[in-house]
């Protein structure tokens, strides 16, 4: 179901290897994402300058957590690389700041792995940490296995399938967005400014 509002939703890729699948799947999801009338916020670790746990936050994680906290929902993609994810990637959710900015925040999780099994047990542990800072992950995160023969040689997507569940990553999001993160802060907001002066008596 097409999203009856327009968000903005902030778009990570976690790996800095260069020529990488996960930027391809992940511009699947923007570009239904963009095709849905949403805006994207692209961040790639590839262009990120981000430091260790316990330096100064730099200008891009600075940035990052500025967009992460304006944002009405997340995409988060990362490689599978030796049963895990990309180290990128979990110094990507280091430098969100503490309390972290994806706490409270809608966030789709996207996978990608050369294997037949795809990227399961790195979605299984990202799914854990981001649960652990306060995100709200979406269940049925997306797993692309195979990948190197889902994209040609120029970044297309090649196989149907793949295409599919990657666009269907973009409605999930925007649907549970619209109807369980929307009424949750208009119930709060009601409840807030007016009290007891929403309820109808009979």
């Amino acid at each position: 179901m097409e999203s009856t509002k327009k968000h903005c939703i902030v778009s990570i890729s976690g790996t800095s290897r260069p020529n990488n699948f996960t930027s391809h799947a992940l511009a699947v999801v923007n570009s239904e994402l963009i095709s849905l009338g949403h805006s994207v916020e692209l961040f790639d670790a590839r262009e990120l300058n981000l430091g260790f746990p316990g330096s100064a936050p730099t200008t891009d994680a600075q940035r990052l957590q500025s967009a992460v906290n304006s944002a009405s929902g997340i995409v988060l993609a990362t490689p599978e690389y030796h049963g895990s994810f990309a180290a990128m990637t979990k110094l990507i959710i280091e430098n969100m700041g503490f309390p972290s900015a994806l706490s409270g925040k809608p966030i789709a999780l996207v996978g990608v792995a050369a294997g037949r099994i795809g990227a399961i047990k790195s979605l299984e542990q990202l799914r854990g940490i981001c649960a652990h800072v306060g995100a709200i992950v979406l269940p049925g995160a997306t797993s692309i296995a195979g990948v190197q023969s889902a994209f040609d040689a120029e970044g297309n997507c090649a196989d149907n399938a793949v295409e599919s569940a990657l666009g269907a990553v973009a409605t999930s999001l925007t649907s549970f967005i619209d109807n369980f993160i929307c009424p949750k802060y208009a119930l709060e907001a009601l409840v807030r400014d007016g009290g007891d002066a929403w309820v109808t008596s009979v």
